[in-house]
């Protein structure tokens, strides 16, 4: 059983003192798409204003500009100690011992729009870039979602797809191949239910941490409903959509 994660905008800065060329990412089939994407970056920001434009940084953002230009040269670091933000910080909480690394090397994978689908503990460097990037000479969609049908169906497991929409837009996984949206909705106190994008990130990263934390992995629905109340959350399938349902105290 596979789990999917979307990247964060939010990044921790540092790592290791190596750089983007000195390791190899998984899923080599990816690498033309990776290299196109990443040289589209480069020559995008060395005109600032049109770094600016395409990536909507604000004016106090504009040193994301100089981490994006030195990308191949930046130290480097796991991908789920790299990304922070609300997921990722319910997710790594105090940190991973050993095991639950190792299992989320086995286990959990994340799709960014950069170096598109990799292992969590791939070590990728510092940079700026999202779903919502506009390239004006790539069709971010069309070259990843092309790229990425050559890897799905190398991917043996279910997957359990815990991504945002638009990057599940920027490569979605194909009929054929059998996996489960997750979504999150929050319980009020007065019974009904709500989406809220606080409470969607915060669970997602519990219950993955659930998962990781968990004596054996998950190989069933059952499994993953255990795995959600140790999390404390509610656990619900209808389709090909699982629904975590928070309490709206996380």
């Amino acid at each position: 059983m596979l789990f999917l994660l979307p990247p964060s905008e939010s990044k921790r800065i540092g790592g290791k003192p190596l750089n983007i060329q000195d390791v190899a990412l998984t899923f080599g089939a990816l690498n033309p798409a990776r290299t196109e994407v990443m040289n589209t970056l480069l020559e995008i920001c060395s005109d600032r204003d049109a770094a600016a434009r395409a990536l909507k940084l604000t004016p106090k953002q504009h040193t994301m500009i100089d981490v994006n230009l030195a990308v191949n040269e930046a130290p480097i670091m796991p991908a789920l100690m790299r990304y922070t933000g609300t997921l990722y910080d319910a997710l790594v909480g105090d940190g991973l011992n050993a095991t639950e690394m190792l299992r989320a090397k086995q286990q959990v994978l994340i799709q960014s729009a950069l170096f598109g689908l990799i292992p969590s503990t791939d070590l990728i460097p510092n940079y700026r870039m999202s779903a919502s990037t506009n390239l004006p000479s790539i069709k971010l969609r069309e070259l990843w979602s092309t790229a990425h049908s050559l890897v799905w169906p190398r991917l043996t497991g279910l997957i359990i797809d815990l991504r945002s929409k638009s990057y599940v837009a920027l490569a979605p996984i194909p009929a054929g191949i059998q996996s489960y949206y997750v979504d999150v909705v929050v319980e009020l106190a007065d019974g009904t239910r709500r989406p809220l994008n606080h409470f969607n990130k915060k669970s997602k990263g519990l219950f993955v941490r659930a998962m990781l934390q968990a004596a054996e992995p998950p190989m069933t629905m059952d499994d993953l409903r255990r795995i959600a109340e140790t999390a404390n959350l509610g656990f619900e399938v209808s389709g090909s959509t699982i629904t975590l349902v928070s309490p709206g105290l996380v």
